[in-house]
């Protein structure tokens, strides 16, 4: 730690350089939050990455693609710890936590911020803390050092450009994330076309099931009122535009969509994923995470919106004041000094 209290902060994702979600986007905001607060923040991940990280934050390439137990990616972390020689070494999700477990010294301590929900979190009880994004996830860990932290996002410019035009002449309904199947949008799209509701439905991401799902559109005779634009860089101003927001996944750590659509005041319906659950009122969430649950939810909200928007003030006002950028890293920067202060020196 330097004499003015700043941090050397190693930050790790072990995820291959395809893939770029919400916890690659956690790690790109909260390192620059924690840049701009003064620390001296490194990232070591694949080097596809490395156009995604501000100047202000030292990033490092680094062979994750290679498996957990390899040895030659052990060693060449291990000699890259040790020349950096951080406070801190911060990994993001489960892979970056099993190949951090063991690396830690006397001088510093190990972090793990856990993503999603996964059958066993072992290798998180070997680092000296945890952080869990939801409550679902802080309540199933037994480990003595956890804290709960939710995502906050930074503010962007409504006035910003987007990716894709937003449709300007009518309401309209927005669904945000990754086509995978883990978010379940082919629900979502069955749901929406057995109910035809007045308002058309846009679907912003990309990812592998892009065409499963526009055929699946195709199929239906759904093409008039479901859209699959694509991802989009600036969805914080559809969202100011969007009446409502709908989360359909299995399962989730903590949705960006979600925050996203509270801070745009945007209100939002979903599955009972976490997160959801931690800020939505029972009213705003289906009974099940399957199509039955999620059609159900629609048929009965969907006609209600402007009580909906009502019943969700209370979440808008908490988005505002607890799910910033500004409000995660001041509790994670918290947190680091709090395990580095109870940690025996010598």
């Amino acid at each position: 730690m330097s004499a003015s209290g700043h941090l050397n902060i190693a930050q790790l994702i072990a995820t291959p350089g395809s893939n770029w979600g919400g916890m690659e986007k956690h790690t790109a905001d909260l390192s620059e939050e924690l840049a701009r607060c003064g620390h001296k923040v490194h990232v070591l991940a694949h080097p596809d990455y490395q156009h995604r990280f501000p100047h202000t934050v030292d990033f490092h390439p680094i062979p994750v693609q290679w498996g957990r137990r390899n040895l030659l990616l052990k060693l060449r972390l291990g000699q890259m710890l040790r020349k950096l020689s951080p406070d801190v070494l911060h990994a993001q999700g489960n892979k970056a936590a099993a190949l951090l477990s063991g690396m830690g010294r006397p001088e510093n301590i190990t972090v793990g911020t856990i993503h999603g929900t996964k059958s066993s979190h072992k290798d998180f009880y070997k680092l000296d803390g945890v952080i869990a994004v939801s409550k679902g996830i802080h309540q199933a860990l037994s480990h003595p050092n956890t804290t709960l932290i939710h995502n906050g996002i930074k503010p962007q410019s409504h006035e910003a450009k987007t990716t894709h035009p937003i449709p300007k002449a009518q309401a309209f309904a927005l669904a945000v994330g990754r086509l995978e199947p883990v978010k379940q949008f082919d629900n979502l799209i069955s749901a929406w076309t057995t109910l035809r509701p007045s308002l058309p439905l846009y679907i912003l991401g990309d990812g592998s099931e892009a065409g499963t799902l526009k055929a699946q559109i195709q199929r239906l005779g759904a093409d008039s009122f479901i859209k699959l634009p694509g991802h989009e860089d600036n969805p914080t101003a559809w969202f100011q535009q969007a009446s409502v927001c709908v989360i359909s996944s299995e399962r989730e750590g903590f949705p960006y969509a979600l925050v996203e659509a509270l801070l745009a005041r945007c209100p939002v319906l979903s599955t009972p994923v976490n997160g959801a659950v931690d800020l939505l009122p029972t009213e705003s969430l289906a009974d099940s995470t399957d199509l039955r649950g999620l059609q159900s939810l629609l048929a009965i909200q969907l006609t209600v919106l402007e009580s909906l928007e009502k019943a969700q003030e209370s979440c808008f006002d908490h988005a505002l004041k607890e799910l910033t950028l500004k409000a995660m890293a001041n509790r994670t920067e918290a947190f680091y000094y709090d395990l580095l202060n109870a940690k025996p020196q010598g």
